[in-house]
């Protein structure tokens, strides 16, 4: 008996299987749920987005830069820039706003670039502006900069690889065929997921130079012809060998740039006109300004940007007497106008990040550029190959055109033309057909012999090619020339020179006297600094009505203050930025010198000369923390320093701590511990919670402090050697216990 086929159930769609599947929770390791979303999220930043490739160009400039030359902007006129933004987003869909802002970098009129790529008119901002915005695309015009057709030559000839945009509907080339290593001419800045990028400009002359000795001996030294980074701000760079040799064959080191002036001895005004890459003309006014008011600079009465249309201009107007080099000298101490540009040099290889040296990233470029020729003579080739087939035929038609007239006269149907050659002459189907699609007017001896001529220079030429292919040095002299001819085309002289280190240079930022001050803070927030004469010779104390003095101590002028505050923030000063005072006037008001936010209230003064030794915090869930002062050290003059202590617990005390010692800690429930702080390690972490030192039960700490020998009677029995520990109850309460 045949057994019955039962029927099939229809198939869920994906929707009606996603329905039935809400609201189930389903349990996955984080580790798996990482790599399965955030890896693949951070790949696609680091290859496609941010890290350039060896032609120089991150995936966004490189959409950019072939719509344009697609749009026959190359040789052009210029035209709208929202035009040019509008077709480029065929091939990058990410908006218009950041196709825009891509394309002002590459602008002339950006000036971000040493040799820029777009050819504007309008306004597009300036790099050494941060205030100076561009202005609308719609306002805007733009073309290509003849140094392009650089990028794009022999682009056609099939030199590199073409993928489909995201849509299928048009390629676009994964790379450009440079003729130049344009990787090192223009500076290219990005940050991806854990890496970056940061390559610094050269001058395209010494470049090319470097580039062909390179390619000549391998063992070239690059520092003979390349002399540092150029940029397109101009500046100085300050000489450091050493540095720089690092940076050729690492691609990792610093480069400080130094800012060019003039002094008009008249009006006597300092004219600073260039400034280093990393900082803009309003962060310098900013920094001037602010050390204006702490009192250390004074030589100046006043200061303006006088940036116009013919460039930037930074004017200082110098008081009496002052000089104008140790002023400057000063300014480059103290301000943005001498910075220093960190080279990374992480440039994606067949879609592999690597840092790599100049050396490296030469050879590199010219692999990459070899490949590339090759490609192009193959493609040659071909095509050569293809018209001598054709005339080879053609040239056996010359021996008999009448024959071949008769043929396609005597042939009844269209279709048959073409084989009918074939067997007439001898020649294959594509010779046959280049033959029947010959003019009428063609039909005749002169032309074919013209035609045919060719046939000797065609094989000549083939030969020629066939050789130069299996000759690497042929290849590498076609790439000389063309860097000859670029270097003498585009080359330029150098915008960025080179001056020595000041002789002061390793000194101290400022030649302030350093004697010891008594230093005061107050309850309320008021810092005195008085030099031990004044203070002997003052009375008593001015204070605000119900104010007292928290802190009393003699300290050096270099002295660095941490104010924490009731915010968690810490801000940070030095004795020496405050004046000398007397005792009888209220000193300096911490909260408005140091702008601190609103009702924020300090709690603690911490000084420190070489951030040695810890604080100790505790807080009101029976925590201690220990955290190095180190930790609070910051290689920048940063003056504010957010988190600077657990916030999920209210702080009972905090204390300086030269070395470990021992605390007494009481609950509110009447219960004293008695620990030593190296039972607590210390957390670098500025803001960690610390550990349990003081067990509770539906209670809490109600104060700490510093215990010492003779304090309690009967120590021993609130003494504990492990942590965390409940306490021994007492009746005492440590807040009215008196110690030294």
């Amino acid at each position: 008996m045949k057994k019955r086929k039962e029927p099939q159930l229809p198939k869920k769609t994906k929707m009606e299987a996603y329905i039935e599947g809400a609201g189930k929770v389903e349990q996955k390791n984080i580790v798996d749920t990482l790599e399965e979303n955030y890896m693949p999220y951070a790949m696609s930043v680091i290859v496609s987005r941010a890290l350039p490739e060896i032609d120089g160009f991150k995936p966004s400039h490189r959409k950019l830069l072939y719509t344009m030359y697609k749009m026959g902007l190359l040789t052009g006129a210029r035209t709208k820039s929202a035009n040019i933004v509008g077709q480029t987003m065929k091939l990058n869909p990410h908006g218009d706003q950041a196709i825009y802002a891509t394309m002002v970098r590459l602008a002339r009129g950006n000036g971000a670039l040493l040799h820029p790529y777009i050819d504007s008119k309008g306004n597009f901002g300036k790099a050494y502006s941060r205030d100076m915005s561009y202005a609308a695309s719609r306002y805007t015009e733009a073309k290509l900069e003849p140094i392009c057709a650089e990028l794009f030559g022999d682009i056609d000839k099939e030199t590199v690889d073409f993928v489909p945009n995201y849509d299928n509907t048009l390629t676009e080339p994964v790379l450009f065929p440079v003729r130049f290593p344009s990787v090192l001419v223009n500076s290219n800045i990005g940050i991806a997921v854990s890496m970056a990028s940061n390559i610094c400009p050269f001058n395209l002359r010494e470049i090319c130079e470097t580039t062909i000795a390179i390619m000549k001996d391998p063992d070239h030294d690059v520092s003979s012809t390349l002399m540092g980074p150029d940029f397109p701000g101009g500046g100085f760079i300050v000489a450091n060998d050493e540095e720089m040799q690092k940076i050729y064959k690492t691609g990792r080191g610093s480069v400080t740039v130094r800012g060019k002036y003039t002094f008009d001895k008249e009006a006597r005004c300092i004219e600073v006109t260039e400034i280093p890459p990393t900082t803009t003309v309003e962060a310098i006014i900013d920094k001037v300004l602010e050390l204006v008011k702490l009192g250390k600079i004074n030589e100046i009465s006043d200061i303006r940007d006088e940036t116009d249309l013919s460039g930037l201009k930074l004017t200082f107007d110098l008081k009496k007497g002052k000089d104008p080099d140790e002023f400057m000298r000063k300014l480059y101490r103290l301000t943005p106008l001498q910075d220093v540009f960190s080279c990374n040099f992480n440039i994606l290889i067949a879609g592999n990040p690597r840092v790599m040296g100049v050396y490296e990233i030469l050879g590199e470029w010219i692999a990459f550029r070899i490949e590339c020729v090759k490609r192009m003579i193959y493609f040659d080739l071909g095509k050569k190959k293809e018209k001598l087939h054709l005339l080879l035929g053609l040239k056996k038609i010359l021996l008999d055109i009448d024959k071949a007239i008769k043929i396609i006269r005597e042939t009844n149907e269209e279709a048959e033309v073409v084989p009918n050659l074939m067997i007439g002459f001898g020649i294959d189907e594509v010779q046959a057909e280049y033959v029947a699609e010959i003019k009428l007017r063609h039909i005749n001896r002169e032309y074919i012999l013209k035609r045919t001529e060719e046939i000797d220079n065609l094989k000549n030429d083939i030969a020629d090619m066939e050789e130069t292919l299996e000759s690497p040095r042929k290849i590498k002299k076609l790439i000389i020339n063309e860097l000859e001819e670029i270097a003498d085309k585009y080359g330029q002289t150098r915008k960025t020179l080179f001056a020595e280190p000041f002789d002061d240079d390793e000194e101290e930022e400022e030649n302030i006297p350093d004697y010891t001050v008594n230093c005061f803070l107050t309850a309320e927030g008021y810092f005195k600094r008085i030099t031990a004469q004044s203070l002997r010779m003052s009375g008593e104390h001015k204070l605000k009505e119900g104010d007292s003095i928290i802190f009393e101590r003699e300290l050096s002028g270099k002295t660095d203050l941490l104010f924490f505050t009731d915010k968690h923030q810490v801000y940070k000063s030095s004795v020496n930025d405050f004046a000398d005072t007397k005792a009888s006037l209220m000193g300096d008001y911490i909260p408005a010198k140091l702008e601190m936010e609103q009702d924020e209230k300090i709690i603690k003064m911490i000084p420190t000369e070489d951030y040695s030794g810890y604080i100790v915090l505790f807080f009101r869930n029976g925590k201690c923390a220990k955290v190095p002062l180190s930790s609070f050290e910051t290689k920048t003059r940063r003056r504010k320093l957010a988190n600077a202590y657990f916030d999920g617990s209210e702080l009972v005390a905090m204390y300086e701590l030269a070395e470990d010692g021992e605390f007494i800690l009481q609950s509110a429930a009447g219960k004293i511990l008695i620990f030593n702080t190296a039972l607590v390690l210390p957390k670098a972490a500025r803001d960690t919670q610390g550990v349990q030192v003081m067990r509770l039960t539906k209670t809490e700490l109600q104060s700490a402090m510093p215990y010492s020998e003779g304090m309690l009677d009967d120590a021993d029995n609130y003494r504990s050697k492990t942590v965390p520990s409940a306490g021994a109850a007492s009746k005492l309460d440590i807040n009215q216990i008196t110690f030294e």
